[in-house]
């Protein structure tokens, strides 16, 4: 009987075992789509509009399982839940603003591949803010995989074709950096109430935040009533890439921490620009110059290398989002 119930365990905690990997790699494929995606909006929807009705999107798609969430056990909805997302929620609405604005200067393939420095900050920001954590930038690895990280991001940016024609801005490679390193903010910040109220409610109230920064930054900046002045198809994809690329890839990438671990799935996270490359060279026709190919296989080396030593910070928890 013991012997049963011993190999019934095992049995069941290697399929949860290989659902983690099938998460995993869901999101992988799915975080290889956002630029894409931002990027095919960006001719219709102006940034701070696409990013108010994206997680407006978001928010209402996750409100029904955090309610239940809510509803079945741990701790309730509260001003203090909604206080200690604030913090996050702020440098996201820049992310997701300027990520947007990127796609100006960069295709959304260079984008996706310089959006992988965010690694890299993180885990600097994560030895400013957590300071039994500084033991690890005397680790060589770190060190190395520093340098090349933001050499090679540069480099990614640098050397694109339309350089050489004088289409790149410092000001884009400045806007790029701002993303990459808000991304990194948001995902420190984020640690503490993903600790506290657990991944489902902590991302159900940041969502609705950063819904809620937006609205006037749309009003103002943006245009609000972009939705009514589109086609439906186009409205269709801003919610597909809502649901898809926020809400189900944060279910999925949390359900793959919990079953192989953060070291793993946030490793394996360094495989969507691959897929971003590929179908935006294949949707958008963007070309790719041997030196910014180089550059990237150095990036993401880094990248690498920074995340064998990186505190096991919950940072990546929505990448490209």
């Amino acid at each position: 009987m013991h012997s049963s119930e011993t190999s019934h365990r095992a049995q069941s905690a290697r399929k949860r075992h290989s659902q983690g990997y099938a998460a995993v790699f869901a999101t992988v494929l799915i975080w290889s789509t956002p630029s894409l995606f931002q990027f095919y909006l960006l001719r219709y929807y102006e940034p701070f509009a696409q990013n108010f009705y994206r997680y407006s999107c978001a928010f209402l798609a996750i409100l029904p399982l955090a309610l239940y969430r809510f509803r079945r056990s741990g701790p309730r909805l509260s001003w203090n839940l909604l206080g200690i997302c604030l913090l996050p929620a702020l440098p996201n609405v820049v992310h997701q603003v300027t990520q947007v604005a990127s796609l100006h200067y960069m295709g959304p393939g260079v984008y996706a591949v310089f959006i992988r420095s965010s690694v890299i900050m993180t885990a600097l920001l994560a030895l400013v803010f957590f300071p039994e954590e500084r033991w690890i930038i005397r680790q060589w690895q770190f060190q190395l995989g520093t340098l090349l990280g933001l050499l090679g991001a540069v480099g990614v940016f640098w050397f694109q074709p339309s350089f050489q024609a004088g289409h790149v801005s410092l000001v884009g490679l400045a806007i790029a950096f701002t993303a990459s390193f808000c991304w990194a903010l948001y995902g420190v910040f984020v640690k503490r109430p993903a600790a506290r109220f657990g991944t489902i409610r902590s991302f159900c109230a940041i969502s609705f935040l950063t819904s809620i920064l937006l609205l006037p930054l749309t009003f103002v900046f943006g245009k609000i009533a972009t939705p009514l002045q589109v086609g439906a198809e186009v409205n269709w994809i801003l919610l597909g890439s809502a649901v898809f690329c926020i809400t189900l890839a944060h279910v999925l990438y949390y359900f793959a921490i919990r079953e192989i671990g953060v070291a793993l799935s946030q490793t394996l996270q360094l495989l969507s620009p691959l897929g971003a490359v590929l179908l935006s060279t294949w949707i958008f026709h963007e070309r790719f110059s041997q030196a910014q190919l180089w550059c990237a296989g150095v990036l993401l080396f880094g990248a690498f290398l920074a995340t064998r030593v990186k505190p096991s910070v919950a940072t990546a928890t929505a990448e490209n989002i």
